[in-house]
């Protein structure tokens, strides 16, 4: 698989996530305007992904949606948020 068809990939299951993620009440002690926020950063790594897949830089296409992912799974894994990665089975990715 190309560089730039694994960015889109990538891009596209984030867009998918972000716009249908849920945050929920956590055991965890995390304020909702923290992950709120946290979602916000994920957002942005997101657009800088759309950014530099433009541009061609997919290398940095790729860092960029890969550290969206890793905000939101870290979410999901704080009980934080509810989401599923698309085409995933079960929790995994």
């Amino acid at each position: 698989m190309s560089l730039e068809r694994l960015v889109s990939k990538y891009v596209s299951s984030a867009k998918h996530v972000l716009e249908r993620i849920e945050v929920v009440e956590s055991p965890v002690t995390v304020e909702t305007e923290e992950v709120e926020r946290i979602v916000g950063y994920a957002r942005d790594y997101l657009m800088d992904a759309e950014y530099y897949t433009e541009k061609k830089k997919f290398e940095v296409s790729l860092t960029s949606v890969a550290y969206c992912e890793g905000l939101l799974d870290a979410l999901r894994l704080l009980g934080a948020a509810k989401f599923e990665w698309p085409g995933s089975s079960n929790d995994a990715k």
